[in-house]
């Protein structure tokens, strides 16, 4: 190992708290620990929707194509841009009534491993997602049994339905399974993080390091957004303002440790989706880091992760450093033309 990689194995180690020896080694399992941090090399696929090319570019086009919605002006980047880390940078997503929806769009990145989609969690798979959106009165406004027929209608994606599931009649599973192969492709890009992860000590700076030793420590981010991607994909409750949206607790009445609980998001390219939380309701990293400093709203279905932490100006400073070090280059998305 080379003597920079060997310190920055030495910093990583001391900082999330499992020690070192003198020599500069990690601890026995140390490293194992530490490979929860780096990117994975292949995207997961589920055995019943397999990816193949002719699917990914079909679930492209529907994408990016507004006539999913009933008005054929609204499609589903419209809430989920990638110019905007595939979110749409509101505190609540945008019907197509051009009202206000009850939650904020979350971001696609990395959904291919995110299980129990949705701010409660209440999405079996990422197949079921793109249909709730489109077939919901509020969302996109079009009807299941009008999506086939549509599509149907047009040469070019009977075409493209029958290269991507062969010949057949255009259903709305397909649709669910051609979107859903596009969405598991959004990816995060490689950071400054993880290059300082694979052995750049220069790729951040001093500020940052603190703040990711704050990170796995003092600030006990990493209790919640853990692993590569930033998050447990869990639901906690932590303090925020409430409003009648009680989140998983909807799904689980009787449950006072889900009352309020939404799902933890990925951190990754944290600093470019503001505003934040399920709701908006937080304008900045900086309000975020004051929500969690503070310990939030004192109730029964609070985490017991989430509690007052004493942070410093200067450590609440150190640790937004970090935060943007997770914001990956953009990576410029290849539009599909649409067929007609």
């Amino acid at each position: 190992m080379g003597s920079k990689a060997g310190r920055l194995t030495v910093a990583l180690v001391i900082a999330l708290g499992v020690g070192a020896s003198v020599s500069g080694a990690p601890p026995v399992g140390g490293l194992a620990w530490l490979e929860k941090y780096k990117r994975p090399s292949e995207i997961p696929h589920p055995k019943d929707n397999p990816y193949s090319e002719a699917k990914f570019k079909l679930g492209r086009t529907l994408f990016f194509d507004p006539i999913l919605s009933g008005s054929k002006s609204r499609s589903c980047e419209s809430c989920h841009n990638p110019g905007l880390s595939w979110g749409d940078g509101q505190p609540r997503a945008i019907g197509e009534d051009q009202k206000p929806l009850p939650a904020r769009a979350p971001t696609l990145l990395n959904v291919a491993w995110t299980p129990k989609l949705g701010w409660d969690g209440h999405f079996r798979d990422l197949e079921a997602v793109g249909i709730a959106a489109i077939t919901s009165p509020g969302n996109m406004n079009l009807s299941d049994k009008d999506l086939p027929v549509r599509l149907s209608a047009i040469p070019g994606y009977l075409d493209a339905f029958d290269a991507a599931f062969g010949e057949g009649d255009i259903t709305v599973h397909k649709v669910e399974m051609a979107l859903a192969t596009f969405e598991r492709s959004i990816v995060s890009t490689e950071a400054p993080f993880d290059r300082w992860l694979n052995g750049d000590d220069s790729a951040i700076d001093a500020a940052a390091k603190r703040g990711f030793e704050l990170f796995n420590g003092k600030a006990n981010c990493a209790a919640c957004h853990s692993g590569w991607a930033f998050t447990d994909s869990s639901f906690h409750d932590i303090g925020t303002a409430h409003d009648d949206d009680i989140g998983r607790g909807r799904l689980f009445p009787s449950s006072t440790a889900l009352k309020y609980a939404f799902k933890t998001p990925t951190l990754r390219d944290v600093a470019h989706r503001a505003p934040y939380m399920h709701n908006g309701s937080v304008p900045t990293l900086e309000a975020v880091i004051d929500l969690y400093d503070r310990g939030g709203i004192d109730r029964p279905s609070r985490d017991a992760e989430i509690h007052p932490l004493g942070l410093s100006t200067e450590e609440k400073a150190d640790l937004i450093a970090f935060l943007r070090t997770l914001t990956g280059a953009y990576q410029p998305v290849s539009l599909p033309q649409l067929p007609r």
